[in-house]
Order: structure tokens, then sequence, then C-alpha cells
């Protein structure tokens, strides 16, 4: 049912032997040249170019999936509530990577922390504490983009 979801919405398709690929999401969209943050300043115009989202946002498609943010504990690492993560499957990730993680049977999207040889989980937002593990903590997936619409 869910499977037969996807295909008719083009996020996958089915090939010659019924198998399930994912599908370019995305077309290319024209990258302009750069814009400044700071003080207004002129820009070389640049020839156009584009740039394919699919490929700028998404690195093993197989493995990359989206999720919407419930919840304001990641809002000091600008991850607010309603914003969308691009993350891709993981059993593993460095110290101070965010991750989507299982601890205790749970999950939660926060950072990875590993001091001394103990993981445990930092929130972004100084009203939660830091969540240790009583008994797992394993890494589902790590951040690789946040979406935001304005």
């Amino acid at each position: 049912k869910l499977v037969g979801k996807m295909v008719e919405a083009g996020v996958v398709a089915k090939d010659h032997l019924g198998r399930l690929v994912p599908t370019q999401s995305f077309n290319e969209v024209p990258m302009l040249g750069l814009v400044t943050a700071g003080l207004p300043a002129t820009v070389d115009e640049e020839l156009p170019d584009t740039v394919s989202l699919d490929d700028f946002l998404v690195g093993k498609r197989e493995f990359t999936y989206m999720l919407e943010v419930d919840g304001d504990s990641m809002i000091d690492a600008h991850i607010s509530k309603g914003d969308k993560v691009l993350v891709e499957r993981a059993n593993s990730a460095r110290d101070g990577q965010i991750v989507i993680a299982e601890v205790d049977g749970e999950f939660t999207m926060k950072y990875l922390r590993d001091k001394g040889g103990r993981r445990y989980l930092e929130p972004a937002n100084k009203n939660y504490k830091p969540i240790y593990p009583e008994h797992s903590l394993n890494v589902i997936a790590v951040l690789k983009a946040v979406i935001r619409k304005y």
C-alpha cells in the first residue's frame, strides 16, 4: 500500500525486475552566482549554471529520507519545530554530529557526544539536559540538511 503510494507520487519506480529504484525528485535550478550576507558589494556577473538539488542534497539515495521536526530541543542549532530534516541512514557517527538515535527504545534527534568512551546525546537548547543511556544508544541516521520553507 505504502509502496504503491510512493510509486504513484514519483518518489520511487520499479525496474524491469520489479525492484524499487529511486527517481529524481528535482529538476536542475539556475545557480546565478554569489550574494553577500555582509556589507553590500558588487557581484561579478557569472554565466548561468545549474545545480541539481537531488545531487546537492542527497548523497546516497537508497539510504536517505526526510523527517519532520517536532519539539524545540535543537533550536540553538537552528532546527525548529516544523522543519524538515534530510537524514542518511547510518549505524555510526562522529562526536559532534547531529544524529537520529534510538536511546533505550525511544527515538530523538540530538548531537552525538563521546567523552572518554561514554556516548550520550546533547540537546541544542539549555532548557534540556543531556541524555545518558541506561541500556542502549544506537545511531539510526546522520543529519545531512535542514529544510525550512518561508
